[in-house]
């Protein structure tokens, strides 16, 4: 049994991403294959197979790859498909977005952001935000799932020594073309893979006190900064920061919660944290339920002090 990981990556380096997908690879068992599908992205390829357990890295390098779009991944994957019994991608934006197409082109079902593996046939995936955990399993020849990141530990990123491949394979489906993207930049961790993320929610009132109060703790701390979804409907931040069910999933050694009540679909994005922190003048906020920690006391004074002794 072989199982087939597409590779999350920027064409430069690979994302931390496909070293979790990876792990919930070794759980099922098998020959682990990882696709890098791309351009100018030799190097990727040799990250891959420096991960440990990988036994074999399949290189798509081509201009059809560039922007990794949907449609042509999809063809890709499916035209490979045949020597794998699972097929398995990060549940990230591309992996959402190519993976049910695959799918469909192979006429079978697919599982969505599994959390654990039981078996090669049966998995564990959250529903109704996190609140609940369902068991599934599926009666599929070919498994084709993506997997919520923050619940594997990712494997070494070296130490394997698997060989490279090149495809001399092109699928372009044609009915989408890459016109131009803008990318936030920033100094700080991305916020999927920070060990350390300090968020801010409504009550921080504005943008301005993002930066007046939250920045300054992220950078002390070398961390991400988040938001919660309020905060973001606010105009307060732009909506890449945002963490929850809508927005991203995070699961850093550190969260710390600023200003946030703890709706529900904020919760599932965070809870899985290793510690929570949470800053709020509200003791019976929901968040207090789930934090490890919880300071009682107003952020607009707590945060500069805390700051300052760090």
């Amino acid at each position: 049994m072989a199982i087939l990981v597409y590779a999350e990556h920027d064409n430069a380096s690979l994302k931390k991403a496909t070293l979790n997908t990876i792990a919930a690879a070794k759980q099922i068992g098998g020959d682990i294959h990882v696709l890098v599908a791309g351009s100018g992205n030799q190097a990727v390829a040799d990250e891959a197979a420096k991960a440990e357990g990988v036994t074999k890295v399949l290189l798509a390098d081509n201009a059809v790859y560039e922007h990794q779009l949907a449609g042509n991944l999809a063809l890709l994957v499916a035209d490979i498909a045949g020597d794998y019994s699972h097929i398995i991608a990060p549940a990230t934006t591309t992996g959402k977005n190519f993976l049910p197409r695959v799918a469909a082109l192979l006429d079978v079902s697919m599982l969505s952001e599994i959390s654990a593996v039981i078996d090669a046939q049966t998995f564990e995936r959250p529903i109704y935000a996190g609140n609940a955990t369902a068991t599934v399993k599926t009666s599929e020849d070919k498994v084709v799932l993506t997997v919520r990141t923050t619940a594997f530990d990712p494997v070494a990123s070296e130490g394997g020594s698997a060989t490279v491949e090149t495809l001399d394979n092109v699928q372009e489906l044609g009915k989408a073309s890459f016109v131009n993207e803008e990318m936030a930049k920033s100094d700080r961790p991305e916020l999927t893979s920070a060990s350390i993320v300090v968020s801010g929610g409504r009550a921080l009132a504005n943008g301005e006190n993002f930066t007046k109060y939250i920045e300054p703790l992220a950078d002390k701390l070398g961390a991400a900064v988040g938001a919660s979804r309020a905060a973001v409907d606010a105009g307060y931040v732009p909506n890449d920061m945002q963490v929850g069910q809508t927005g991203k999933i995070v699961a850093p050694d550190l969260y710390i919660a600023a200003g946030i009540s703890g709706a529900i679909q904020h919760l599932a994005g965070m809870k899985d944290s290793k510690v929570i922190v949470a800053i709020n003048n509200d003791p019976e906020s929901p968040i207090a339920s789930v934090a490890d920690y919880f300071l009682e006391a107003d952020l607009f004074t707590a945060l500069p002090e805390l700051t300052s002794k760090i």
